[in-house]
């Protein structure tokens, strides 16, 4: 009889742990739930964050509170979040830094991937194309031609080393053959302010940021880099539209929670995540903000969030780039 009771002892206890999950999965929330936010206020994670978790808590039954916790390219909130313990109460909002940062930082203090239980892509936030109207080209082929009588000479702003703005240019040199240089800022706000002085000649901003001055004259967009066209930009054509197949740059907003999370509170949460999402109101303001809302399951989630790890990891070390 113990020995019947050793072999069976461990299949007991896991039938107790998923019962256990399923009763604490069918109680929750009972509580508000922290979304922590690994940036500051008034970035486009923490403003977008902050138009949907209303309404997701409003289907969850709690209040979702929106918690900052900003600082090293959004690497402090995330290993903040990675440690909290998987009962649902703490998930965490991140932005395409999330997939990027495994090929620029050396050691992060977390697994990207292992770390963490996927809930949902949020929304995507199209990336633009854009030049100075001093360059004399109006679409990719005209451009290209340049770039490849003159590798180096044109020069393209960023937001910062290992920025989306950084890598979409990197991945262009790799694919088109070109030769763009660098010129890294600290943060976007002067980096766009030299680019309409003409103190360089392009960039890959993010729609928003792009719209208004290619709407005054000062830029011009000749390309978008999304898998369709934004309806921000609806005349202009894609990278893949233009001949560049597999160009294509996601600047995915993404929900996680603790790795251990139980699935039936993952479930939830991205139940009430998608109902948020499709909310007129709520589908409305991120259209307006230039987000695009995405609102998949788990399992898109997970196999978007390798794909752009792998992605990014490739074009820096094709580019190069050391991380660091």
């Amino acid at each position: 009889m113990p020995a019947l009771l050793r072999s069976i002892g461990p299949l007991i206890a896991a039938v107790l742990a998923v019962a256990a999950g399923h009763a604490s999965a069918q109680a929750y929330p009972a509580k508000p739930v922290r979304m922590v936010i690994p940036f500051v206020p008034g970035g486009n994670t923490d403003i977008i964050g902050r138009i949907f978790a209303p309404k997701m808590g409003e289907f969850l039954g709690q209040q979702i509170i929106v918690d900052n916790r900003g600082g090293a390219g959004g690497t402090i909130g995330t290993d903040f979040a990675s440690r909290q313990a998987p009962d649902g109460y703490t998930i965490i909002m991140v932005s395409a830094g999330h997939t990027i940062n495994p090929a620029m930082i050396r050691k992060l203090p977390y697994d990207s991937v292992k770390d963490f239980a996927p809930i949902g892509v949020i929304a995507d936030v199209p990336t633009a194309f854009v030049v100075h109207p001093s360059l004399p080209v109006k679409n990719l082929k005209e451009f290209l031609a340049i770039a490849k009588a003159r590798p180096g000479e044109i020069f393209y702003s960023t937001a910062g080393r290992g920025t989306v703005g950084h890598l979409s240019a990197e991945l262009l040199n790799a694919m088109a053959r070109v030769r763009l240089t660098a010129v890294h800022y600290r943060g976007s706000g002067q980096s766009m302010v030299d680019l309409v002085a003409g103190q360089v000649q392009m960039q890959f901003p993010s729609m928003p940021a792009a719209v208004p001055h290619v709407a005054s004259g000062k830029l011009r967009m000749i390309a978008q880099t999304g898998k369709k066209r934004s309806p921000a930009a609806p005349r202009v054509p894609t990278m893949e539209e233009q001949g560049l197949k597999g160009f294509v740059v996601s600047s995915g907003f993404a929900m996680f929670a603790p790795a251990g999370t139980p699935r039936p509170i993952i479930e939830k949460v991205n139940a009430a995540l998608v109902r948020a999402l499709k909310d007129p109101v709520v589908s409305k303001t991120l259209i307006d903000r230039g987000a695009e809302p995405v609102a998949s399951t788990p399992e898109e989630h997970d196999a978007f969030n390798k794909a752009e790890i792998a992605k990014w990891i490739k074009v820096a070390r094709e580019a190069g780039i050391e991380p660091q």
